[in-house]
């Protein structure tokens, strides 16, 4: 049961893109493309509930093979697997949905949902990964599977971007991997487990040259949370993807980077190793300075789809400075606000897409008077956007507060205070 959400998608995402798949559903005519639709639609929702049933029956672990002595494909549910996977089920399936509509004036609509059915079995992989390695591995293919899309339409900016996403991504992962290295060494094993696995005589002898790799594994897999200095592939990734890969890229595909610091910080390494040393403050730095930077080129970006992808720039890192703080109530804040900003950005820039498939706005200025005309349309963005904000009584006030108050509450010096300043 825990291979079907996986194995599912990819299969119908692997028939799509081979040229069987132009046999099944080709890329023109009302009846293929119907076929197409009908096709992507049960895969995800059958997905999706597959998805929902193992991630909240409590399924026994699956090991599947090792890819060397000691290191399995390991795979296991727990309650951070369980969220990430329904966030991710529950976005995708409407993103989803909502690019039948939207691919219809892009094209190559076979090529679109066959990487997009993979890449949903590729995150869930990664969702249900138990181990490190196992991990790394399905890290490594969302960004291959998700590059596709910023690749789309085959101008020479697209693949501009999709090299610097791809570029970004990779430097990112190099990192993370060169902290596996270290870690592989310093702890007992590389499974998931609460409260971490180092082994505290190993760490004791090698702790410089440890929290060295660790910091590293921070920024690395900071670059796919967007988080200075690796944040650059976001606004130049979103303006040439079409939108529902916009959505998906800035309310899911980010929250790789977030979920891979979540696993390392606080089920391999352990959150007392950092707590109180060089690494949490340069971290809760890096957190705060993209949070500020990301608002201020947001509020200055006429083009309005890499407004959202700065604003996103900032808003994880909202979610990285609250898990950075190392205290319950910031953690929480840092996971509800993970789920509720990947429903907001994602609503957000759907909406984006229907100014520019309907009325061709790419730019803020040339919004003036679009209320009149799309009044409805218009209602949505308001009231995603100020729950992003943090308006009360919006879901993005409820996760703000609590980034907040564990900012205040957490023993963390000066930060306490600059913290939440910077949030406000």
């Amino acid at each position: 049961m825990m291979l079907l959400p996986i194995l599912l998608p990819v299969a119908a995402g692997v028939l799509l893109l081979l040229p069987i798949g132009q046999k099944v559903a080709g890329d023109a005519g009302r009846e293929a493309l119907r076929l197409l639709h009908m096709l992507t639609g049960v895969v995800l929702l059958f997905t999706a509930a597959l998805t929902l049933y193992v991630a909240w029956s409590a399924p026994a672990d699956l090991t599947l093979f090792e890819l060397m002595r000691g290191i399995p494909v390991f795979f296991h549910m727990d309650d951070v697997s369980r969220l990430f996977a329904s966030m991710i089920s529950v976005v995708w399936v409407l993103v989803g949905f909502y690019s039948f509509v939207y691919m219809a004036h892009e094209g190559r609509e076979r090529r679109v949902f066959g990487f997009y059915l993979v890449g949903y079995g590729v995150l869930n992989a990664m969702c249900f990964a138990a181990i490190l390695v196992t991990f790394y591995l399905f890290y490594e293919l969302m960004t291959l599977t998700s590059m596709p899309l910023v690749l789309h339409n085959g101008s020479r900016e697209a693949t501009m971007a999709a090299l610097k996403y791809l570029f970004y991504s990779m430097c990112g992962a190099y990192l993370g991997l060169f902290g596996i290295f270290f870690l592989y060494r310093a702890c007992d094993t590389l499974t998931f487990t609460a409260g971490g696995v180092l082994n505290p005589v190993w760490a004791a002898e090698n702790q410089t040259i440890l929290r060295i790799a660790v910091f590293g594994m921070l920024i690395g897999f900071g670059a796919k949370a967007g988080m200075f200095p690796l944040h650059a592939w976001l606004p130049t990734a979103h303006p040439v993807a079409p939108s529902p890969a916009s959505a998906v890229l800035s309310g899911i595909i980010v929250k790789a980077g977030v979920l891979a610091i979540i696993r390392v910080v606080y089920f391999v390494v352990g959150p007392s190793f950092i707590r109180g040393t060089w690494i949490q403050t340069a971290w809760m730095s890096l957190t705060l300075l993209t949070v500020f930077m990301g608002s201020m080129l947001a509020f200055r970006e006429p083009v309005f789809k890499k407004r959202l992808a700065y604003s996103t720039v900032s808003q994880v890192s909202y979610v990285l400075f609250g898990l950075s703080v190392l205290s319950q109530t910031a953690m929480e804040g840092a996971l509800l606000h993970a789920v509720f900003h990947a429903v907001i950005k994602s609503a957000l820039f759907l909406t984006a897409g229907v100014f520019l498939y309907q009325a061709g706005k790419t730019r803020v200025e040339q919004l003036h008077g679009i209320g009149k005309r799309m009044p409805l349309t218009l209602w949505c963005f308001t009231f995603a956007s100020l729950a992003l904000i943090g308006i009360p009584p919006a879901s993005g006030f409820v996760s703000k507060w609590y980034l907040a108050q564990g900012a205040l509450e957490g023993e963390i010096g000066i930060f306490g205070w600059v913290g939440p300043a910077v949030l406000l």
